[in-house]
């Protein structure tokens, strides 16, 4: 089971600053986010962590939920003491931050959702592509990740295929379990129970999590902000770190300003 298991992470920044949970897309692990790391530790305290079956987490045995998923963030944040966090994450991790954010308000400051959706699109089909990877491998999937991960003219990059290596490196059953997990979520009728500053980001090329379908995060939450980021599909992070680091700064500042 996913709940409590112990993922593995990685924290930079100073000691003492604000706390930034940093959660990836399925299919990478916690380097999705070097950029941002990048650009941030020298003002938050960043702590990024892989999913289950993915980078150094363990596999547990499934089955995956995506409440699952967010009480095991939140038991890595009791193990780091840390009580209160900005949480941000790209498709399968900003679901999970929306989890959390409805599960263990007290537990969050502000959220930020990239590429990513209160339901995902076409449900039925994600145990389908489960069990096509506990079949074939993770590396069936890296084909059709040109054009959805990342625009065409992305591809080829150094960084691309930095990306389709996370892709291969992670484990089939976590992948499966994470998918399995997305095929059960659904936060769309919770949405206005969100009562912290909502940031939704999309890629205006991405196909797996349209603007439209990101943009209800932000329209169902009481307090949301939409943006959109051209030239750029579901890893948008990865793809235009200068843009999203930039929101993402302003974001930040702007609910620290609302807190102090």
């Amino acid at each position: 089971m996913t709940a409590g298991i112990a993922l593995h992470h990685r924290i930079d920044g100073p000691d003492g600053a604000p706390v930034l949970v940093l959660g990836p897309s399925l299919g990478t692990d916690l380097h999705l986010f070097d950029a941002q790391v990048a650009a941030l530790a020298d003002r938050y305290r960043i702590v990024r962590y892989d999913l289950p079956g993915h980078g150094e987490s363990p596999t547990p045995d499934g089955p995956y939920t995506m409440r699952g998923l967010a009480d095991s963030v939140v038991a890595l944040l009791d193990r780091l003491g840390i009580d209160r966090a900005h949480h941000a994450g790209v498709s399968i991790g900003g679901a999970i931050a929306q989890q959390l954010t409805l599960d263990h308000p007290n537990r969050v400051i502000s959220l930020t959702a990239v590429a990513s959706a209160a339901r995902f699109a076409d449900p039925d089909t994600w145990p389908q592509r489960a069990a096509t990877v506990r079949e074939q491998g993770t590396e069936a999937m890296v084909a059709g990740r040109p054009g959805t991960w990342f625009v065409e003219s992305f591809a080829g990059t150094d960084d691309a295929e930095r990306l389709l290596a996370m892709l291969r490196a992670t484990r089939d059953e976590g992948y499966a379990g994470c998918c399995e997990a997305i095929a059960t979520y659904d936060v769309r009728d919770r949405l206005g129970g969100i009562g912290v500053p909502v940031l939704a980001i999309a890629g205006t090329e991405d196909p797996a999590t349209p603007p439209e379908m990101v943009r209800l995060i932000a329209d169902g939450a009481a307090d949301g902000r939409f943006e959109t980021v051209a030239d750029s599909a579901h890893l948008l992070n990865a793809e235009k770190p200068g843009q999203v680091n930039a929101l993402l700064v302003e974001h930040l500042a702007s609910v620290g300003a609302i807190r102090s």
